[in-house]
C-alpha cells in the first residue's frame, strides 16, 4: 500500500501550490510538541508532507490509523486556520476536546454547529478573527450559510479538510447531500489552498466519486493497509428478545474491565437497551440525535471519561 497520484493538469491547481508559502518544518519535533508522540505511524508523515507542500490530498486509512493527524498537525504549524468539515455533532466535539487536551489554551480548535447558542457562535468569531483558533470543525450544512460564507471568506486559512469524505458519494453508504455542495462553498471561500480528504472506507467507485465532485486537481492518494489484527468478528445468530438481552447483560458483565459502545437502528431501542442495562447493574446511557444536544454532550463525555461502561447508540454517535 502507498501512494499515487490522480493528474489532472489546470492552472488552478498551479495556483493552489503557488499559493502556500515556501517553508520547511521540522515535523517530528512538532509532533512532540504539539501531540506528545514520538514517531509517526504508516503513511502519516507523507501525508502531511503532501498537504504542506500545497497538493490535495485524498487518504484513505482505517479508522484507529491516526487520520485526524493528518490534518491536525498541518492545522498546528501552518499559517492561519484549517476549516475541517465532520459530518457529526459527537465527531466534532470529541474532535476538539481532544486537541484542547493537548493544547495549553482552548481556543487553539472550536466547532460551528447548531448546538452553540449565538453567544457562543460569537465568541467562536472572536477567536477565529484574533488569530488563536488553528482548527475549526463545521457541519455541511454551516458552510452552506451566506453569513459563514462571507465570515470564512475574510479569514486567512490554511486548507480544507473533509473528513469522512465517502458521505460525499452516492455509492457510498453512508451519503449525504450537502456534502455535494463542499466544492462549490469551497471555492467562494476561497479557492487556492489545499484541500484534503480523508476516509476509512472507499470502494475505487467511490474513491473516484470523491475525487471528481470535490474537484481534487493532481491529487497525491495515500492508501494504508486494513489489516487489523487487533480486531476480531464474531457473529451470533438473533433468537428471541428477552433471551437475547440476557446474552448481551451476561457478555458485558464478562468484559468488567472493558468499555463498549451498542449500535441500534432507531432511538427507542438505544433508551430500552439502556434502561435494561441498567436494571442489570450496567452503568448505561442512550445517545441519539432525539437528545437534547446538553445531554449529548454530558453522555458523550461520561462514556469518554469511563463514568458509564456502555452507551447504546444509533449512528448519531459516530
Amino acid at each position: 500500500m502507498g501512494t499515487t497520484t490522480a493528474k489532472k493538469a489546470t492552472s488552478k491547481k498551479q495556483s493552489k501550490e503557488e499559493s502556500q508559502p515556501k517553508q520547511r518544518f521540522d515535523l517530528h519535533k512538532a509532533l512532540q510538541e504539539h501531540f506528545g508522540f514520538n514517531k509517526f505511524k504508516g503513511t502519516q508523515e507523507k501525508v502531511i508532507e503532501s498537504l504542506l507542500a500545497g497538493h490535495d490530498t485524498f487518504v484513505i486509512m482505517p479508522t484507529g490509523g491516526g487520520k485526524s493527524l493528518c490534518y491536525q498537525l498541518p492545522a498546528m504549524v501552518m499559517e492561519g486556520v484549517a476549516i475541517i468539515v465532520s459530518p457529526l455533532i459527537a465527531l466534532m466535539k470529541n474532535q476538539v476536546d481532544l486537541v484542547r487536551g493537548y493544547s495549553s489554551n482552548d481556543e487553539v480548535a472550536h466547532f460551528l454547529n447548531s448546538t452553540l447558542t449565538k453567544k457562543e457562535i460569537k465568541e467562536v468569531h472572536d477567536d477565529l478573527l484574533s488569530g488563536k483558533t488553528k482548527m475549526l470543525y463545521v457541519a455541511p450544512e454551516t458552510l452552506t450559510k451566506q453569513e459563514n460564507l462571507e465570515f470564512f471568506s475574510d479569514l486567512k486559512l490554511s486548507f480544507f479538510a473533509v473528513d469522512e469524505a465517502h458521505c460525499i458519494s452516492e455509492w457510498g453508504h453512508d451519503f449525504r447531500p450537502e456534502y455535494r455542495r463542499l466544492r462549490e462553498m469551497m471555492t467562494q471561500i476561497n479557492p487556492d489552498i489545499p484541500v484534503i480528504a480523508l476516509t476509512a472506507t472507499a470502494t475505487p467507485k467511490v474513491q473516484s466519486d470523491i475525487i471528481k465532485n470535490l474537484d481534487l486537481q493532481n491529487t497525491n492518494v495515500f492508501i494504508s493497509s486494513f489489516n487489523r489484527p487487533n480486531l476480531y468478528y464474531e457473529i451470533q445468530p438473533k433468537i428471541k428478545k428477552s433471551q437475547t438481552d440476557e446474552n448481551i447483560v451476561r457478555f458485558i458483565k464478562s468484559m468488567k474491565s472493558k468499555s463498549g459502545i451498542i449500535y441500534t437502528l432507531n432511538r427507542k431501542t438505544t433508551e430500552e437497551l439502556a434502561a435494561i442495562l441498567v436494571a442489570n447493574g450496567v452503568k448505561a446511557v442512550a445517545y441519539h440525535a432525539g437528545l437534547d444536544s446538553k445531554v449529548r454532550a454530558d453522555r458523550q463525555d461520561q462514556f469518554l471519561n469511563e463514568d458509564v461502561q456502555v452507551i447504546c447508540a444509533t449512528i448519531a454517535f459516530g
